[in-house]
This record gives structure tokens, sequence and C-alpha cells, in this order.
């Protein structure tokens, strides 16, 4: 193996007396920090999510010298909520966002709040924000180009509406309510329009200015279970390059997102995916049209997760009939199926330079693939049980999981 293809395995840290959780695992936003990829060094967290008691089927990006952390069950509704300190109280199965600028980290639960924490403390940033009937299942912030500081947020749940959250003032500014079941995802594209998945089978698109509903794509049979948006790469790292710096002053750090927003996109509109419990996806361009701009089949299992690489020019899909596939991110045209898991594939996260795409399955192990060859790159053995969760930093130089086995694993690229 030549230098620079090779991941080594460089931790795994014990999570004890975790509980079992669902499979129906959720995509999670991240966002870089200004000291995001200083040196690493084996020392507790301190602050927010320093809880050894739950395992890691979510990973976030910690706020300091590039370690992800993971937590929570986020689909085990028998949890028991008094969870002792330092975890949020009351906050178990956390859904988490990081704001784009770095400087605020959200959460949401089974508890039905969402919650903002100063992300260099771990400590509460006022009180919960409270609105939702049931459990938050996915959580967007507004772009960094779009308002600087980010200051908006939205949030998903089980009880069908999604809420836009003012975190200044900590109150809900609009409630959309269009869908008749839980709402599975949420995106906040980069021109001016919110995107929800839900149960009901359909995908809305809202004006994040008013929360009127612009258009419903419809198409599906089934559950709408992950939404992949063609900007994600460059709305999840807003003013941040590919060395995790960014302008001092807000002016020009927004300035900055806006460039970066603008390069990827190139003028031309957002295009998005959904996939589906109907083992199908579609292709979208949901700014100026309901109607889908392809229909992605040869998944024989409901998909599970899709993303687009950085730059856009692929899309990729796991599911539970074992396989990733690779479409072509412009058209929704089948590129190649890569096979080698012999379980279900929960999550993808690709490479930052787009080269390589890494798959965390039920069958315990993580797998890296090349985008070039279609073929597969490295075998990751390492965890004992089901891998949950897997991203692959910004700046390309680390990647994580957390699974069933109550660990989550660092790797070094």
């Amino acid at each position: 193996m030549t230098t620079g293809t090779h991941l080594t395995d460089i931790l795994s840290s014990t999570y004890n007396d975790a509980t079992e959780g669902g499979l129906r695992i959720q995509s999670y936003s991240h966002s870089l920090t200004t000291e995001f990829m200083g040196d690493w060094s084996p020392a507790t967290p301190t602050g927010l999510n320093t809880s050894h008691d739950y395992q890691p089927d979510g990973l976030v990006v910690w706020p300091y010298e590039g370690i992800y952390i993971g937590i929570g069950n986020v689909f085990n509704p028998s949890q028991d909520p008094a969870v002792p300190s330092p975890v949020p109280v009351g906050q178990v199965n956390m859904v988490l966002s990081w704001s784009p600028d770095g400087r605020m980290l959200a959460s949401g639960s089974m508890d039905k709040d969402v919650r903002l924490w100063n992300p260099e403390t771990g400590e509460a940033l006022g009180g919960p924000m409270r609105g939702h009937k049931k459990h938050v299942t996915a959580i967007a912030w507004e772009p960094a180009h779009v308002r600087y500081p980010p200051n908006r947020l939205a949030s998903a749940s089980g009880d069908g509406t999604v809420r836009v959250w003012n975190a200044t003032h900590r109150n809900c500014e609009m409630a959309l309510t269009a869908h008749s079941n839980a709402v599975t995802s949420v995106k906040w594209g980069g021109d001016g329009l919110l995107y929800t998945a839900s149960r009901d089978t359909t995908v809305f698109v809202w004006d994040a200015s008013d929360g009127k509903v612009v258009r419903q794509l419809k198409g599906h049979g089934h559950w709408v279970n992950t939404l992949a948006l063609s900007s994600e790469y460059a709305l999840r790292t807003g003013p941040f390059d590919h060395k995790a710096q960014k302008p001092e002053s807000d002016e020009d750090a927004r300035e900055k997102a806006r460039e970066r927003y603008a390069a990827l996109t190139r003028g031309e509109p957002e295009r998005l995916i959904s996939g589906s419990d109907d083992f199908t996806m579609f292709m979208w361009t949901p700014a100026t049209s309901k109607q889908p701009l392809n229909r992605m089949t040869g998944h024989v299992q409901l998909i599970n997760h899709v993303l687009f690489s950085p730059d856009g020019r692929f899309a990729a899909s796991a599911s539970f009939d074992k396989a990733v596939k690779l479409w072509d991110g412009k058209t929704g045209a089948f590129v190649a199926t890569m096979r080698g898991h012999v379980g279900p594939v929960y999550q993808i996260a690709w490479s930052a330079d787009s080269r390589m795409l890494v798959s965390g399955s039920k069958d315990s192990t993580l797998k890296v693939w090349s985008a070039r060859t279609k073929k597969l790159e490295l075998d990751l053995p390492g965890h004992e049980d089901e891998v949950y969760a897997v991203d692959w930093s910004p700046v390309g130089t680390k990647a994580a999981s957390g699974g069933k086995d109550k660990t989550l694993r660092l790797w070094r690229h």
C-alpha cells in the first residue's frame, strides 16, 4: 500500500454499560472549528460529551483538536431519561449539529427539546427551546454565506413538523407543518430553501424566509429516510478552507463562505437526492422543478444513507442490501456497484479530496473504496460488532467510526 492511502487505527475508546439501540441510522451534520486540526492527545474531553454510558452510534467533530466523539442511541425510546451529569440532563439519544462558524453546537433528542451549547466549555447557552411534541430527528443550520454569524437553525421531529429557531432570542420563528408523518431529514440549502423528507413518502421544499411551501416532490412509495445535497460540503465547512483557517472578521468570513459556495455550485441550482424504504432514489433540482431529473434504481433493499462527494462529481448510497453504489453527481446515472460487505451498510463518508469513500456495516467492518477504480482499497477490521456511524474529517486527515461494540475508533489517513 502506498503512502498517503493507508489508514491506521490510532485509538479505541471503550464506552461501558451501553444499551442496544435501533438499526435505523440517520446522518449527522458536522463543521470545522478554528482549532480543528491541532495535535491530538488522548486526554479525556471536558464538558459536554464525557459520558461513557451510551454506545457511539452518532459521530460529531469535537470542538478541539479534530477529535470525533460518538454519543447516544438516537432511536432508542426506552432509554431512561434520568441521565447523570455531565451529559445534558434530559437529553439522551441526541442528534447534533455544529453552527457553520463552529461557535455553537445544537442538540435535539427524545425529550423533544432543542438546546444550544458552548462547544469550548460544554455549558448550555440558555434554556431549552421547546415546541416539538415528539423526539427531534435532525437539525440543520442556516448557511454561513446567508447570515454570519449563523443565527437560525431548523429542527425536524417525529411530530411531523419542522421548527425554525432564532439562536439569539431563543424563540421559534416559524413552524413548517405540511407533512403528515414523522420528518426524517432536514437540509438548509444555500439558495434560500429548506428541504425536508418524511415518512409520509414526500419531500417538501420551503422558502426559508417565510416558511411557505415552494413545491412538493412526489414519487416515493414508502418512507423517505435520507436526503443528500450537492452543496453540502461547502455548507458544512462554511468559511473554513482546506487547512481549517478562516478570515478574522465576520464580514470577511461571510464573503469567504459565499465564494466557496459559488465555486462549488458554479451558478447551477442545487441538486437533491432522496433515498427511501422503497429501494429507490430520486435526483431533483428542487429550486426549479417538481419533476425528478432521474429515478435511481438498483438497490434491492431499503436505502439508509446517501451522500454527495465534496466536489459534487459523484453521489454514493448505502443500503441494507450490503452494497455501496456510486452515481453520477450531475445526472444521477448509475456508475458502479461496490461489493464486499456481508451485512447491511449503515453509513458512508467521503474523503475531502473526493477520491475515497468509507462505509460502515453491520458486518463489523469499515471498507475504504476508490472512486477512481470503483474497487475496494482497504479493509478496516477492528470493531467487534455492528458499525453504526462513520465520518471523515473535512480536512481529510482523520476518520472515525462508532458502533455497537461500545467503542469509538479514530483512523489516520
